[in-house]
């Protein structure tokens, strides 16, 4: 088979481990701390989760540890969204294993959790892993977003893992996966199965993230690639002076990504979501904050610039927000509309469904955006809210309000957008050093968990802002970072997803510099992401990362 030079050169790095997992693997001892409790709803959490609920936060020592070189039989599942290092992920876990007892082996359910469900399975060994060490994707088994909820479900689960002979299942996924691995868990305890359940933080949004979980991996790598697209676009309109880009970034609950690229950036605009809601910003604000950008740099002769839009940012935008629950409500089971194929027929029948503000608001929107808004629902008959170009319907909305202003005389400049989206680019880039190190290290990780004997953990590795051989591996009950929220119709147990903090040092990092970065061009070019070289660059951790590091050293101190 061809690959690619760099494809052939990754394959020789051999990620670093931290010191606590590379000595001898009947020397790893597990140290386990106090009974914990979850982030909220602790009564209704305990009683779903009996025999699971308020297990210790566990990190690995030094020690006597004969169990862990027995023979195992572990399943793998990748489940949701790709994320770069998953392989890696699966490398480690691997390698752990085989360590552990050269018997040993690891099967990979094929297309995700369904694999589990249907016994879909494909035993992993040494030469199938050769070929995916240090490289992106999912493909090595295939990844999906099947949920295990049902009681058939989870009892063929139960199934599969007997067939199998399983001793633990790992999920690497991100909150709802994981959220899945928490009660797949509970009930192989509940039905006195001995089977293991681990799970591995996977997303690039970067949303699973506490305390004890740094970062979710893939994050480092995704922000790097898209930061290096948008410096390349920044270097590109700083030469042609002539376009204003407006590049919309991945992430629907959290503006992690979108934050980040701009510490790496600093673009002219970066608009957070969270800021938006906690403020109730409405969309016509947002439009006349750029437009005022638009028109003092205009004044200073620079007729270019580039605004970070997050993915999602529709869902938090109060009107928008009023307007997308409206629709949803109204076009859940109407067959009616459906039949309906022009807008106008559309926002027609809408007439007398809508509140007369969200009418009015759906009818100011560009035609496009008007349509995204009123196509095929999801599943659940929700608003596809990542298929809405938000780049698009802001560029529509300031021309509109720039030619307003220039017909009063405010604005005498050029205005000339062009509209970006960068979400699957970022994904299955080849996982920076540091993914490549975190996802390996995760892996080893959760075969000392199982080896152990614990389930109902989240792999953890922390202290990521040293060196690799200073990183502290551990686990971290999953229950410990669950609440309970509302989803279709009911109360759930879910992970609690981690919104940026707009009182944490990346956001106020941001804040400092962005009314400066409005006016004057301040565009910085982090280039592409470097594999070789010396490690202040190679190995360098994401600016989020550094920021959230020094408040917790604030907070020691």
């Amino acid at each position: 088979m061809d690959i690619s030079a760099l494809q052939k050169a990754r394959y020789t790095y051999k990620p670093k481990l931290p010191a606590s997992l590379s000595r001898t693997v009947t020397g790893i001892s597990v140290e386990l701390g106090k009974p914990t409790e979850s982030a909220a709803n602790q009564e209704d959490l305990r009683n779903l989760f009996k025999h699971s609920y308020g297990k210790p936060l566990a990190t690995f020592v030094q020690g006597k540890n004969d169990k862990i070189s027995r023979s195992l039989t572990v399943g793998v599942i990748l489940s949701g969204g790709q994320a770069p290092g998953g392989h890696n992920v699966i490398a480690g876990l691997f390698d752990g294993l085989k360590k552990g007892s050269p018997s040993s082996k690891l099967y990979g359910f094929l297309g995700g959790p369904s694999g589990l469900i249907e016994n879909k399975a494909v035993e992993i060994t040494g030469e199938m892993l050769e070929a995916y060490r240090n490289t992106g994707g999912f493909d090595i088994i295939g990844s999906g977003r099947t949920k295990i909820e049902s009681q058939e479900q989870f009892a063929a689960s139960l199934q599969t893992a007997r067939t199998l002979g399983l001793d633990a299942v790992v999920i690497i996924g991100g909150d709802d996966s994981n959220t899945n691995a928490a009660l797949l868990a509970e009930y192989f305890l509940d039905q006195g199965a001995p089977v293991q359940v681990i799970g591995c933080p996977k997303t690039i949004d970067g949303d699973l993230k506490n305390n004890y979980i740094e970062a979710s991996f893939g994050f480092d790598t995704a922000v790097k690639t898209y930061s290096e697209l948008i410096g390349n676009i920044e270097r590109d309109a700083n030469s042609a002076k002539k376009y204003w880009h407006f590049i919309r970034l991945m992430g629907r609950s959290a503006s992690h990504i979108t934050l980040e690229c701009a510490l790496q950036t600093q673009p002219n605009i970066c608009i957070i979501s969270e800021e938006i809601a906690s403020k109730g910003i409405s969309l016509g604000l947002i439009v006349e904050q750029i437009c005022a950008s638009i028109c003092r740099r205009a004044d200073r002769g620079e007729n270019f610039g580039v605004v970070l839009v997050p993915e999602g940012v529709v869902e938090f935008i109060p009107e928008m927000k009023k307007l997308i629950v409206e629709l949803n409500d109204v076009l859940a089971e109407e067959e009616e509309f459906a039949k309906l194929t022009s807008l106008i027929d559309q926002i027609s029948w809408l007439r007398i469904k809508l509140s007369p503000e969200s009418l009015s608001l759906l009818e100011s929107l560009p035609p496009d955006i008007a349509r995204e808004l009123l196509m095929d629902r999801d599943p659940h008959g929700n608003v596809q809210v990542s298929r809405i170009e938000t780049e698009k319907l802001l560029v529509g909305m300031a021309e509109r309000r720039l030619a307003e202003m220039k017909k009063a005389g405010i604005y005498k400049g050029k205005f000339n957008a062009l509209g970006h989206f960068f979400g699957y680019e970022g994904r299955c880039a080849f996982p920076t050093n540091f993914d490549a190190n975190y996802c390996y290290s995760l892996g080893f990780s959760a075969f000392v968990l199982i080896a152990s004997g614990l389930t109902g953990y989240l792999s953890s590795v922390r202290n990521l802002t040293a060196p690799a051989d200073q990183w502290i591996a551990g686990g971290v009950p999953l229950t410990m970072m669950m609440n309970m929220e509302h989803r279709h119709g009911s109360k759930k147990p879910v992970i609690k997803k981690a919104l940026v903090d707009l009182n944490g040092g990346p956001f106020k990092a941001f804040a400092a510099k962005r009314d400066s970065w409005a006016v004057t061009t301040s565009f910085l070019f982090p280039g592409a992401i470097q594999y070789y070289g010396p490690p202040e660059v190679c190995d360098l951790t994401t600016k989020t990362l550094q920021l959230e590091h020094i408040d917790k050293t604030a907070d020691h101190a």
